[in-house]
């Protein structure tokens, strides 16, 4: 008998390809749990006290196909204009083998942050080569692995040059030819950190300001292509240090800043081959002297060695520094953009430094093409020096940009008598002439070729760059492809393997939510294009605000912080604008629990706010006993409490509604850390259980992928009383008004635009039921873990029933003693089982932190037990003594395959045991490209330019 037509059009069920057991194995884990179904198992494990009444009031599931009919809806009503605003966005063309085999290919998007080098060689290399790339092009020793954006990156330069100058002066001076929005995003944060922004010529405006750090823009945002050599020298002589805002693709015609004699250089990369994306995500960069190199904010890749001295890169110097030094960490950056920086290195890899050249004196020459023929008509071009910009200056600016506009091109609106116009790589001859009818030119490109240069004869690069046999040895793509594929090989990421990261919530990140990433309406719009050609954009960001404020129980929502890092900072200064507003200001004290995230406090040290450690008790939990005696000390200048829930520990606190209630009582607002979001979404929401503020990781619990470190998007979401003081952006009407009651926290005003179609694509196809059953399963599987685990290892928390939230702390500390075996120890081990580690060491040292999220399925999480069970069977054969502590499968891990094969085989155990310890491993074997590596050299011997040639061979 025919199956009826409407069970048939159910057959695109994604929320059942999204969560990893089916229901026959749902039920075999609840028996090992202990529980008889999903809802008994909530019951017990998360606070009736928060539990939702009623489910989430939103749409049910989508199919794939109704989700990407939805999403061509929005791309058709954006219009893709050629744009030609400039101000730091460019459009740029992706190398098809790099756009489809980096930005579409999941073995480098759904990788994890390289904490584990071993497995991560081929990002890393892709890194330095990115590093390399920039530190040439720049004229400086040393880069870092990428930043935010252009914006954050000058404002880390500024706190960078306070802590490294001898000056003790409060002025930052910052030249107003700067990008106007990377000066809101400076003055955002200078002001918590009670540092003055003085904007002006620094020609003119440096006298009687004393300032004790500069930055310059080279070339200015109005096109102008300055010498400040004799400005730098002399602020040196005055021990001023100069941090220079540069566009890299003019540097390979420019005399680099750091020849100009710049301290630091901050810029993005995005015009090397990453899409505008409406703002992000783009990777930005800071470079700066060898002497400063332990003062860089964000990740640097250094050069170390293996065990067997083989050369091995990894992460070096100040990486995570916010776990170490909390409040006192310099920044909190803690992750990067990762994904984006290996394409620009990437970029550089394929073009080279002559195709590089070659680009760069293509848009220069139509940029001079441009301005000899609007002189030639009459028309008054402002700028007598230029690389890709010109300020030209009109009657009317209004009257000019609509008539561009009707020819398809978008201009920027300097002011009502003032227009510019960029040129980039995708510029070509039809536009310029398009131009010239636009200003009434009767010329034409072809009239005009060999204009004269903009760049003054004496500032023109006479210094190489990119010059390591990288950047010329793949010019045939079949020769990247198979670079790139290497790279890719070196590598562990989620299409390989489950990664059971406690607290990072690494997910199935589905192709069909990825695909309208790179489609052109989306992909090809400016951050500052009228809003009129973005309205698909706008209509699905409104959307998905929405859904994120009925998730979580907030009024409102900000998409514009651009990671986590920044959505906690933003939320700290909404707090700290409420107060202000209340005559409270002097409110300064933020409560921490002493098991938060590093960048908790960080995050509040940089928004001006004095942290004060709450203690936890021995379960885990905040104490509440101490909160009341904190809470009640610092009374009258208590700001906010900030506290990760389910903790950090992974257990649902049954007191945090009482937590919540005593810092309500003294004043504070409660910020909400929503790193653990995925075991709440359909359970509770966190503003009806207490919260004032929390940041959402949109790359955890709502599926954009890690990208092996970023790019992350950290929104905030806020009851009403908190709604005035969300980040504002001058240059965008949407965003002024009620918002303009605190700055800008990123350079774009939606931050990292680009990919929030993903996020609203997974809470489409998901729908409220979706989410719910995800949560649920997500907690399930954490208990599945922690159940099948404890005959073997300590669960070192649980709640008062005895479960775990969406991950488990498992304790291996009682190992190092008595066999020597070291967290470190397991970590590397399971790198031969074919898995990346767990959490170390966070937030407990010398502990292993599992979240094996909702995705994974059965097979998959009884893989990594048996993994985990058979190495404990292994640390049981060394504390008996059959193999010695220094001398065994655990000590020597990981194997590389030459390790394996090497003639010299002197170990005490067989070969077979070294490398395929289950036999599933016998069919489909990763095999980690080098030893275990040797961190303490790397800090000791910190190299950071691309590796000898022979390394690529």
């Amino acid at each position: 008998m025919n199956r009826p037509l409407a069970d048939l059009m159910q057959t695109e069920d994604f929320v059942r390809r999204h969560i990893g057991p089916d229901d026959a194995e749902i039920a075999r884990m609840l028996e090992v749990v202990g529980v008889d179904s999903l809802e008994e198992l909530l019951t017990a494990a998360v606070p009736d006290g928060i539990r939702l009444s009623e489910p989430l009031a939103m749409h049910g599931p989508a199919t794939e196909s109704a989700v990407l009919e939805r999403l061509r809806g929005f791309a058709k009503k954006n219009k893709a204009y050629r744009s030609m605003i400039g101000m730091g966005y460019y459009d740029t063309i992706t190398p098809p083998v790099v756009l489809r085999n980096i930005l579409e290919n999941p073995g480098w998007y759904t990788a994890y942050t390289p904490y584990q080098p071993e497995i991560s060689q081929g990002r890393l290399e892709a890194l330095l080569n990115f590093q390399t790339m920039v530190g040439d092009l720049t004229g400086l020793e040393i880069a870092n692995a990428s930043l935010l954006d252009e914006g954050t990156a000058a404002a880390e330069a500024m706190t960078m040059l306070k802590r490294v100058g001898k000056h003790k002066g409060d002025v930052f001076f910052v030249d107003s030819e700067c990008h106007p929005q990377t000066i809101n995003v400076v003055e955002t944060r200078a002001e918590p950190l009670g540092i003055k922004v003085v904007v002006g010529d620094p020609h003119r405006d440096l006298l009687g300001n004393d300032p004790y750090a500069v930055l310059l823009q080279y070339p200015g945002t109005s096109g102008v292509v300055r010498d400040d050599s004799a400005l730098i020298a002399d602020l040196s002589e005055q021990g001023v240090l100069v941090a220079v805002a540069a566009d890299l693709l003019s540097l390979t015609l420019l005399t680099p800043p750091g020849e100009l004699g710049a301290d630091v250089v901050v810029g993005s990369s995005q015009r090397f081959g990453v899409p505008m994306m409406f703002g992000g995500p783009h990777a930005a960069y800071l470079a700066t002297r060898e002497t400063f190199k332990r003062s860089l904010p964000g990740r640097l890749v250094g050069v170390s060695i293996d065990v067997k001295e083989r050369m091995a890169l990894r992460l070096a110097l100040t990486t995570r520094e916010q776990h170490i030094r909390r409040e006192k960490a310099t920044s909190n950056i803690c992750t990067a953009q990762v994904l984006l920086a290996i394409i620009a290195g990437a970029y550089a890899v394929y073009h080279g430094p002559d195709g590089l050249r070659t680009i760069a004196e293509r848009v220069h020459a139509l940029t001079s093409i441009l301005a000899a023929g609007l002189r030639q008509a009459g028309v008054g071009v402002v700028n007598e020096t230029w690389f890709d910009t010109l300020t030209v200056a009109v009657k009317n600016a209004d009257e000019v940009i609509q008539a561009a506009e009707d020819r398809g091109i978008n201009l920027r609106l300097v002011d009502n008598q003032h227009v510019g116009i960029s040129a980039d790589e995708v510029t070509s001859a039809p536009y310029v002439d398009a131009l010239f009818e636009v200003f009434g030119a009767d010329v034409t490109c072809a009239d005009l070729d060999g204009a004269p240069s903009g760049i003054p004869e004496h500032l023109r690069r006479t210094s190489e760059y990119l010059t390591h046999p990288v950047f010329h040895a793949y010019r045939s793509e079949t020769e990247m492809l198979r670079y790139l594929r290497k790279l890719q090989h070196r590598d562990m990421a989620l299409d390989r393997t489950m990664i059971p990261l406690g607290s990072c919530t690494m997910k199935l990140n589905a192709t069909v939510e990825m695909l309208p990433v790179t489609w052109p309406e989306f992909a090809d719009i400016h951050p500052f294009a009228p809003l009129e050609q973005a309205a698909g954009y706008m209509e699905l960001i409104g959307e998905l605000e929405s859904w994120l404020a009925e998730l979580t129980g907030y009024d409102a929502v900000s998409l514009q912080p651009n990671a986590g890092s920044q959505g906690e900072y933003a939320g700290l200064l909404a707090i700290r604008g409420y107060h202000q507003s209340r005559n409270q200001g002097h409110r300064n004290i933020c409560l921490i629990p002493a098991s938060a995230h590093g960048t908790n406090p960080a995050s509040a040290t940089m928004a001006g706010l004095d942290v004060v450690v709450v203690a936890t008790d021995e379960s885990g939990n905040v104490d509440v006993a101490d909160l009341r005696a904190k809470a009640e000390e610092h009374s009258d200048n208590l700001a906010a409490l900030m506290i990760t829930y389910p903790s950090t520990h992974g257990v649902f606190e049954p007191d945090v509604r009482e937590v919540c209630d005593i810092v309500h009582q003294h004043g504070g607002q409660v910020y909400v850390d929503g790193a653990n979001l995925n075991a709440l979404l359909g359970v509770a929401k966190p503003g009806e259980f207490g919260g004032d503020v929390s940041h959402l990781n949109l790359h955890k619990t709502f599926t954009i992928p890690h990208g092996g470190g970023g790019p992350g998007v950290g929104p905030i979401g806020v009851l009403a009383h908190l709604e005035p003081f969300l980040p504002g952006h001058s240059l965008v009407d949407d965003q002024q008004g009620p918002r303009d009651g605190v700055g800008p926290v990123a350079a774009a005003p939606w931050g990292s635009a680009g990919i929030l179609p993903i996020s609203w694509a997974y809470i489409a196809l998901m729908g409220g039921t979706g989410l719910t059953k995800a949560t649920e399963v997500a907690i399930l599987n954490a208990n599945y873990i922690a159940k099948r685990l404890e005959d073997h290892y300590d669960v070192l928390y649980t709640g008062p029933a005895g479960y775990v939230a969406h991950e488990c702390i498992i304790d291996v500390r009682n190992f190092k003693h008595e066999p020597g075996v070291s967290v470190d120890d397991f970590a590397k081990r399971l790198i031969d089982y074919g898995f990346h580690a767990p959490t170390m060491s966070f937030p407990v040292a010398g502990t292993l932190m599992i979240e094996p999220t909702e995705s994974e399925a059965l097979t998959e999480l009884d893989r990594f037990c048996d993994a985990m069970i058979a190495i404990r069977g292994e640390v049981d054969r060394v504390a008996s003594g059959e193999w010695p502590e220094d001398d065994n499968p655990l000590h020597n891990s990981p194997h590389t395959a030459e390790d394996v094969v090497a003639d010299d085989w002197t170990h005490p155990y067989p070969r077979e045991v070294a490398a395929y310890p289950v036999e599933t491993l016998r069919g489909d074997k990763y095999w980690s490209p080098v030893g275990r590596i040797d961190n303490a050299y790397g800090d000791r011997h910190v190299m950071c330019a691309c590796p000898p040639m022979e390394e690529y061979l």
